[in-house]
């Protein structure tokens, strides 16, 4: 987990609601790692509970690839040609 700093900690609990308030990707993975935490901490430290939270992970990876990577990757495949 990245470490920031301590006073920016608050700002990123908030971040669901604001997500405005990462100023870094380091921020922005320090509060998705709390988030993961705090549902092992509720769930039970356990290797099903550890898998689903990767999964869960790993599913809103490709999510995120499929529904922002690609499409921008085809928009400048468009404006830029083909490298294959």
């Amino acid at each position: 987990m990245p470490y920031i700093k301590k006073d920016r900690r608050p700002f990123i609990f908030n971040v669901i609601l604001v997500p405005d308030n990462c100023e870094s990707v380091g921020e922005l993975n320090y509060a998705i790692t709390e988030i993961c935490k705090t549902w092992l901490e509720k769930h039970g430290t356990t290797y099903t509970s550890i898998n689903d939270v990767i999964g869960v992970l790993e599913c809103a990876k490709l999510e995120f690839y499929r529904r922002i990577a690609a499409p921008y990757e085809d928009k400048k495949i468009e404006e830029n040609g083909d490298v294959y």
